[in-house]
């Protein structure tokens, strides 16, 4: 009997709600029926957790039409918006609150009271799509246009800087960035269908949208609302759920409900992002759109764990329980150092996965050095500091046909070359550094 393979799976999964991390990615927080948590993100770590009462969110006694605000210090609700119409969405920064609807978006700002800004009219927007930059000076709210796949630019003031705490830096203060030349736009014309994500980075200085098709990721300037990338995701049709930027705006990490996480390079010059073989043409001949497309130089597939549950475990469970989509995550970028090492003046991003069935993964981007000596193993290796959980194993899953064009091999030994072409696909997986679990694990929901 394989007793490692129940001991990462309950009978009974963990519902995550929703999880969400803060513009740095330094907390996250996590919501369950019995309530919501937050942790730290690097190392996994629980900071505070709230259990409700008199509820809980999966039979809510406070209504979808309402937004509570919350005061942790206090312990209670302090203040509460009220629609008339289910909240679709929020995207808040330092002073200010903007709520999504249904075809409208209304933006409040926060202070010693909650006041009513302004409002802005958009499609049908059943995901409630919104995004706000949060960095200092920063003053962009994107949220989706009047028109089907159009995107609305909007300028807030400019986000103050934060309150200093501690003792003053020795670095001078920041200070606010020149303003533009041109007056900046105010429409996207994004996609011909419907918008599925919107995100920006901190600074606001560029947008990343994608559409129901879910192949493509585009990314603009969002002052001269020109096209900078138009990265591909796949071939097949996919929802994605979104895109995050690393915080030197040089990456992005895609993901969506196949359960793959795909990362690719944002830099013009020396890009690592694949390509056909063909596309080195297209200044001198026409081809197919298609073949100048720009492909996830990484990728990881998060494992699905219903794979390796009993399955005696499936009487045992509520039949009015709605179990959690297994593929379902949200990832965010850190900065990693080891604990008790001095952090390097080299920064080194590595991706943290939060999955909705309480799985938490740190993979590490392949390197170079990898990609051209290092025979990588078959599967995802911890490391010596991992904790004593383990995650599902990743059943097979055959990766995107290849967009080079074919050629006639030319070499006797196909075996070998078999080999190398394996070697590549292993170096553009990235590699699981560290698993843990939150939710019931840390003691609650």
């Amino acid at each position: 009997m394989n007793l490692g393979r129940h001991s990462i799976s309950s009978t009974n999964p963990v519902q995550i709600f929703d999880a969400k991390f803060d513009a740095e990615c330094n907390i996250f927080t996590a919501s369950t029926p019995a309530g919501f948590a937050v942790y730290r993100t690097c190392p996994l770590q629980l900071i505070r957790k709230r259990e409700l009462t008199g509820g809980t969110l999966a039979s809510p006694a406070i209504p979808p039409n309402k937004v509570i605000f919350w005061n942790d210090a206090l312990g209670k609700e302090v203040a509460e918006l009220e629609f008339r119409e289910r909240v679709r969405g929020l995207a808040c920064r330092r002073g200010w609150l903007a709520v999504s609807l249904r075809r409208r978006v209304v933006v409040f700002q926060l202070g010693e009271s909650v006041t009513r800004y302004s409002e802005w009219d958009t499609c049908d927007n059943p995901r409630g799509l919104l995004a706000m930059a949060t960095a200092p000076y920063s003053t962009l709210l994107a949220i989706a246009g009047r028109q089907i796949g159009h995107v609305q630019l909007i300028h807030l003031p400019p986000c103050p800087s934060p309150s200093l705490t501690g003792p003053p830096s020795s670095s001078p203060p920041r200070k606010p960035p020149p303003p533009p030349l041109k007056h900046p736009v105010s429409i996207i014309q994004a996609h011909k269908t419907a918008l599925t994500s919107l995100s920006i980075p901190p600074s606001g200085r560029l947008l990343a949208t994608t559409s129901i098709q879910g192949t493509l990721v585009r990314i603009w300037d969002t002052v001269s609302g020109r096209p900078v990338k138009e990265l591909r995701r796949g071939t097949d049709k996919a929802n994605i759920y979104g895109v995050a930027f690393r915080p030197d705006e040089q990456e992005i990490c895609v993901w969506s409900d196949k359960g793959t996480v795909h990362v690719f390079n944002l830099v013009v010059s020396g890009s690592t992002n694949r390509q056909s073989t063909f596309s080195p043409l297209a200044p001198f001949i026409p081809i197919p759109k298609y073949f100048e497309s720009q492909w996830s130089y990484a990728q990881y597939r998060i494992p699905v764990q219903s794979s390796h549950i009993s399955l005696s475990s499936s009487t045992s469970r509520s039949s009015t329980v709605d179990l959690p989509d297994e593929e379902r995550c949200v990832v965010g970028w850190i900065d990693y150092s080891p604990e008790g090492q001095p952090r390097s003046p080299i920064a080194e991003y590595q991706l943290i996965a939060l999955t909705f069935t309480g799985g938490w993964y740190r993979l590490a981007l392949p390197k170079p050095k990898a990609r051209s000596s290092s025979k990588l193993s078959s599967g995802p290796s911890p490391s010596a500091g991992l904790a004593s959980a383990s995650p599902p194993k990743t059943s097979y899953v055959p990766h995107a046909r290849s967009i080079s064009g074919s050629s006639t091999m030319s070499r006797p030994d196909k075996g070998k070359e078999k080999e190398r072409d394996g070697e590549k696909t292993q170096s553009r997986n990235c590699a699981l550094e560290e698993y843990r679990r939150f939710g019931r694990w840390d003691g609650w929901g």
